[in-house]
């Protein structure tokens, strides 16, 4: 197999200067999928001087507003052309399954035509009051310049666009570094972003490990903001690094996301079917490999058992299997190192006295195809509490904790679901229209729903409280993150001030 060139640097493609490669594997049978380019810190040296040219002298920056959003608008119509090849191999990378890979190109493509649209319709800057006819005052937002976006292996196509989109709408240039382990999406999007027109180094890619592209980006003096995507290990190390050349960051770390269900959402047949449903949706979607998965279960006890009930039997009839193959609902882990977490996850889970209610183990081979594959059955654990592993730290896979609070206690709901030091999202089930806002209302978590749980909007902010990050992604905050306010000052009648008197 002959390995792509997969380092684009001042609008070419080409290999690692070193010549090393990395394989990229298929998740649901270990083979492998394609040979990459594995880029080094010299590499990243190369890739972040053609941004800093661009931004500098280039066009990029200095194009009008309007051109800036048609160009994006160019590049939501070729996502959507290739939306099936996309989503194939997005669903391949990952192991999510073709569906799940399909929507998220659809989701890709709205963020570019939602940053499109926001910038186009801006005005001039905002102008301010100075007290004095004489003077004109506004302040305008004008690009950071060279950006470092750092995107993971769980969503690596959607999680660039929420990066790239707001980063071209506000003029900056990037080198953009994905996941080593999940490349190839992003690498298609590259290709895209130079077929619609966009001028050569104002997007540049490294493809390699964290250590060293990533690391020398975030400690790069040409750089001068950091957006990163992934764990809270790498995003502190991430920030230290950066701290150096006091560059902008932005982080998002992930979450241990709480939904809390009230006995009054389960009252009738239909309210509780629909709760259940969204519960398996929270935890196992993508295999639970989110960083807002509904991971923690928090349940009022008069329905508890009930409710863990027939969400443990759902839990174990959910087919496992190769994401593009029909019928499947879940994928495999996407690597071999994630299924020795979950299996550890479990395994701690046990020791501390959690009750498996369903799955806690690999499947059986003749239960999924293919059988070499790092799968993992959807777990239901049950009797869990604060104090054990698996319900404090983000595990990353198909676990679900189950944790119980007293009837109608709003006070001890609220608590439980606060008591973590993450902040990403949450979610609050009741047919308690008042209810539903008071606790909503008191969730320290940067996204909340109310009987729902997953949808996202781009011109809604996404980020987290906590441990969960800082800045935040979508809507307007997503693109000022890419911005730096200036205030221009004009004296329109400059006369002499005598405040020294020689």
């Amino acid at each position: 197999m002959s390995a792509l060139d997969t380092l684009h640097i001042d609008g070419i493609w080409r290999a690692a200067a070193s010549g090393a490669t990395r394989e990229v594997l298929d998740p649901a049978d270990a083979t492998v999928l394609a040979l990459v380019a594995e880029g080094d810190a010299g590499d990243t040296d190369a890739a972040v001087a053609a941004a800093r040219r661009a931004f500098d002298s280039g066009p990029w920056p200095r194009t009008p507003v309007a051109e800036r959003a048609e160009l994006l608008r160019r590049v939501a119509a070729l996502l959507q052309r290739d939306r099936e090849e996309i989503a194939l191999t997005e669903s391949r990378d990952t192991g999510k399954t073709l569906e799940e890979g399909r929507v998220d190109v659809d989701d890709v493509t709205a963020a570019f035509r939602y940053f499109a649209g926001l910038v186009e319709h801006e005005s001039g800057g905002r102008v301010v009051d100075a007290g004095d006819p004489r003077v004109h005052s506004v302040v305008v937002h004008e690009p950071v310049g060279v950006c470092a976006l750092i995107t993971p292996w769980n969503y690596p196509l959607l999680q660039a666009s929420w990066k790239v989109a707001p980063a071209l709408a506000a003029g900056n240039t990037f080198v953009l570094k994905p996941s080593e382990i999940t490349p190839l999406s992003t690498v298609h999007l590259i290709r895209l972003l130079a077929e619609a027109g966009l001028p050569d180094g104002v997007a540049n890619l490294v493809t390699g490990a964290g250590d060293p592209v990533g690391a020398r980006l975030s400690e790069h003096p040409g750089v001068d903001l950091v957006s990163f995507t992934g764990g809270l290990a790498s995003g502190t190390k991430v920030a230290r690094a950066a701290a150096t050349t006091v560059k902008k960051v932005a982080l998002e770390l992930g979450g241990k996301n709480p939904n809390v269900v009230f006995a009054d959402a389960c009252a009738t047949d239909e309210g509780f079917d629909t709760a259940v449903d969204q519960a398996l949706n929270a935890a196992f979607f993508h295999s639970g490999q989110v960083c807002s998965a509904g991971a923690r279960l928090i349940v009022e006890e008069s329905v508890r058992e009930r409710f863990v009930t027939e969400l443990a039997r759902r839990a174990a009839a959910i087919k496992l299997g190769r994401g593009t193959e029909d019928g499947v609902e879940c994928g495999p882990l996407v690597s071999a190192q994630q299924l020795a977490k979950t299996e550890m996850y479990v395994a701690s889970a046990r020791e501390e006295g959690a009750v498996v209610r369903a799955g806690g183990s690999r499947p059986e081979p003749s239960a999924v195809r293919p059988a070499t594959g790092w799968f993992y059955s959807p777990t239901v654990l049950d009797a869990c509490h604060r104090e054990m592993r698996v319900v404090r730290e983000e595990t990353f896979g198909p676990l679900l904790t189950v944790e119980t609070f007293r009837d109608e206690d709003e006070d001890e709901a609220v608590a439980l679901a606060n008591d973590t030091e993450y902040g990403l999202a949450g979610a609050v089930w009741t047919s308690d229209a008042g209810r539903a806002r008071r606790v909503a209302g008191r969730l320290r978590h940067g996204t909340v729903w109310i009987n729902d749980y997953h949808p996202y909007l781009p011109q809604a902010e996404w980020g987290g409280f906590g441990r969960s990050g800082t800045g935040r992604e979508l809507g307007p905050a997503g693109l000022a993150e890419y911005r730096e306010a200036k205030h221009i000052y004009q004296n329109l009648d400059p006369r002499p001030q005598r405040w020294f008197a020689g």
